[in-house]
């Protein structure tokens, strides 16, 4: 399974790459902001995009948007991770149709919660 973790803090995206491989997920890249993850999205086929919510140039609410309205991509995995919590940003978020949702802080346990949820852990190689 090709997984694409998208935070604009490096930090951010090292412990979710590291609780990713504590889970037997191997094949792991990463990207800055959205406008990034977009090259990289028509670059390789990915069944999973980890994103955060609050990024520069493309955030992850607008990245979630394109993935949706874009044919080749509308059935990929996405798993928005946020410390907002607010209503109003959670429903536009539910609406653009996101697989799962993470608040931050979150633990391993959490993540792993949220996979088995979306039959992710079944697909690793």
């Amino acid at each position: 399974m090709k997984i694409l973790v998208v935070d604009d803090m490096g930090s951010m995206r090292h412990v979710m790459i590291g609780m990713l491989r504590r889970l037997g997920f191997t094949d792991i890249d990463e990207a800055t902001d959205g406008k990034r993850a977009l090259e990289l999205l028509e670059e390789k086929p990915y069944q999973l995009v980890i994103s955060d919510l609050n990024m520069p140039h493309i955030d992850g609410l607008a990245l979630l948007h394109e993935i949706r309205t874009r044919p080749a991509l509308k059935n990929l995995k996405l798993v928005m991770v946020t410390c907002e919590n607010g209503r109003e940003r959670v429903q536009q978020v539910l609406l653009e149709k996101v697989d799962g949702f993470i608040i931050k802080p979150f633990s391993m346990a959490t993540l792993e919660k949220q996979f088995k949820k979306l039959h992710l852990l079944e697909l690793i190689e």
